[in-house]
């Protein structure tokens, strides 16, 4: 008898580890497009619990399907080199996609569990998108001039931004700001040069020794505080080879519009880690060039950021593809080893922000998340719900986007990157995810892989983009899923594919590849037994090597309906030189477009939300679909091609 109770304990005992006890939900920061959310739980040791999710816009009775949220937990991401350990807390994390700007829809979550759920099992909260921040109307507008303006002046008037911002001082008088600026002020500034001379005590536009200015004033979501060009002409600030141009640490909405910055570190210095963040910074339809970076904040309490339709010029190498570290270029001379003349356009940390529309060149990377670290305890202080979308992306010398410090629903998606150098778009690491990596093009990078997986990131999901590279891994993530992607290989001396499991939550289907010619090992495979974890990258004897997918699909029980493919899918395209890495590719010399016979046609899964809509009995593979309208990569005011020659 006491044997029979002890194993009806320890059998109800296993049962309470694997029922599900749902705990806090959290809406996270919606954006313009897209809503995500997290739900924390206790329980489900075995990991068979479910969160199923619909959606319809407010007032509507139809409802719509979305992606499950992802099952997240457990996972361990380090950096031993940089004492950097954190493991995943237990939950589920997702996103709803591809919506509407300033919609409110009714959002319905439903756990599931076949071990039982105590507590609530559903949550239904309705929730809004974002808008476009606009200037407000009914405040003052101030008009600012350069003091070289010859001509009629527009009441009020001033003579540089800090004079209409702040009001009079100069010299030591710039502290005293007596005539602020309020919140639903539009400062317009009229054409011409805004140039600071920093040695010059009593310069006009007042910015005495350190040439930058400081703009920290706090507008409010209905009444911004708006800067924007006038219309009458360029109008240049000009930095004079200063370390930085406008420092907005502590500032709230601000909208910057229309104009252009040159000849300076930093255009945007908006957050130092640990010290003090910008919320709601809007910087639209701008020109930054001979910059080293455009916008940065490192700061957790930074929101809401809106970067989008600017062009963003750096001063790296124009004419050749060179990379940080590759030695050949670095031992001929051409630069010294791990030298950097621009570091990235744009870099945040915080949750909310949009980078949208951009068109980027000439950096060491594109777009980044701040390689932060472990996320803080507080949802409202992490890089979440972040989106990263229709930027154009063009010769850098290391990355196109850099996720890394991503922790849950950031969406990298429709962005098109050609050349750069080491590694196409990166997740090095992610804490938790998802992270959304969907209907990217990459095109041309040589040294490394088409995706950058490093420091054990966990919680990414692969859907619908074409890769012109091979995919590589030096360590092993988790819960990363595959579908619906292409891989095309430049003939290079690697294989195509590489998957390298930490864990055994992951899946990989409807793909399709094009294996490197000569190459004997075409998909390489890491993973673990089921149920267990890798320890570190996983020893010689756990990889296992395939010559075709045929045997890497009886091997592994992945790629059911993948399939293998050759650059005749496309309308017009051919493949990088491999044996010249240092050439430049212009993305208006290539064409990504399928044809419409071709094997990748109709050769996909169905994806709520992220392929509704496609055009023929099924989806197609890779990011463009046939018979639809290719997106708009970059910023929408350029009508000349910025980067072609």
């Amino acid at each position: 008898m006491r044997i029979a109770a002890l194993f009806l304990f320890a059998t109800a005992l296993l049962h309470a580890q694997d029922a599900t006890t749902p705990g806090r939900f959290h809406v996270g920061h919606p954006t313009l497009l897209n809503l995500g959310f997290e739900w924390a739980i206790e329980g489900d040791a075995n990991r068979n619990a479910t969160v199923e999710v619909r959606f319809r816009k407010a007032g509507t009775t139809a409802w719509r399907q979305a992606l499950p949220l992802l099952r997240i937990g457990g996972e361990r991401m380090y950096r031993e080199n940089y004492n950097m350990s954190y493991t995943v807390p237990h939950g589920f994390a997702g996103s709803i996609l591809n919506l509407e700007p300033a919609t409110a829809y009714e959002c319905e979550f439903t756990l599931r569990d076949p071990d039982g759920v105590n507590g609530q099992a559903q949550q239904r909260v309705t929730v809004s998108t974002r808008s476009e921040p606009q200037p407000y109307t009914g405040g003052r507008v101030l008009h600012v001039y350069p003091d070289d303006h010859e001509g009629p002046r527009q009441e009020p008037n001033f003579i540089g931004l800090k004079h209409a911002y702040y009001g009079p001082g100069r010299g030591d008088w710039t502290s005293v700001r007596m005539n602020k600026v309020q919140p639903g002020d539009t400062i317009i500034v009229h054409a011409g040069l805004y140039r600071p001379d920093r040695l010059n005590y009593v310069d006009p536009l007042s910015a005495p020794f350190t040439g930058y200015w400081s703009l920290s004033l706090k507008g409010t979501a209905e009444r911004p505080i708006t800067i924007k060009a006038a219309g009458d002409g360029e109008v240049i600030f000009d930095g004079a080879g200063s370390h930085k141009l406008f420092d907005v640490v502590g500032s709230a909405h601000h909208i910057f519009e229309g104009l252009t910055f040159r000849n300076t570190d930093i255009v945007f210095f908006a957050g130092d880690k640990e010290v003090m963040g910008t919320v709601a910074l809007t910087v639209r339809n701008c020109r930054f060039e001979d910059v080293g970076v455009g916008v940065w904040t490192e700061n957790a309490d930074s929101q809401d950021f809106l970067i989008t339709d600017n062009l963003f010029l750096g001063r790296e190498d124009q004419m050749r593809m060179i990379g940080w570290n590759q030695r050949g270029m670095r031992t001929a001379g051409i630069y010294p080893s791990h030298q950097l003349r621009s570091f990235f356009a744009v870099k945040v940390y915080g949750p909310g922000h949009v980078i949208a529309h951009n068109s980027i060149a000439y950096f060491h990377d594109a777009i980044c998340i701040s390689t932060y670290g472990p996320p803080d305890s507080d949802p409202e202080r992490r890089a979440s719900s972040i989106d990263i979308y229709n930027n154009d992306m063009h010769l850098l010398n290391d990355d196109f986007v850099e996720a890394d410090g991503g922790v849950h629903n950031v969406r990298v998606f429709q962005n098109r990157g050609i050349n750069a150098a080491h590694n196409g778009y990166s997740g090095q690491p992610i804490f938790g995810g998802p992270v959304y990596y969907y209907r990217n093009i990459l095109y041309h990078v040589p040294a490394g892989g088409a995706l950058k997986l490093n420091s054990q990131p966990a919680g990414l999901f692969f859907y619908h983009n074409t890769l012109i590279g091979e995919q590589t891994a030096s360590e092993p993530y988790s819960n990363t899923h595959f579908r619906n992607n292409l891989f095309l290989g430049r003939d290079s001396d690697r294989g195509i594919m590489t998957w390298a499991n930490a864990t055994s939550h992951y899946s990989s289907d409807y793909n399709g590849y094009r294996p490197n010619r000569g190459v004997s090992q075409q998909y390489n495979w890491l993973a673990p037994e089921p149920g267990k974890t890798l320890s570190g990258r996983g020893g010689k004897d756990d990889w296992k090597r395939f010559a075709t997918l045929a045997e890497m699909k009886k091997a592994t029980g992945q790629e059911t309906h993948g399939i293998e493919v050759d650059y005749d899918i496309f309308e017009n395209l051919a493949p990088p030189d491999p044996a010249r890495r240092h050439h430049v590719y212009h993305a208006t010399d290539l064409n990504f477009r399928l044809k419409p016979t071709s094997r990748a046609v109709d050769a996909g899964e169905v994806l709520p939300t992220i392929n509704d809509g496609f055009t023929g009995k099924a989806p197609d593979l890779g990011a463009l679909e046939v018979n639809q309208k290719q997106p708009h990569y970059g910023a929408r005011w350029i009508t000349w091609q910025p980067f072609y020659r």
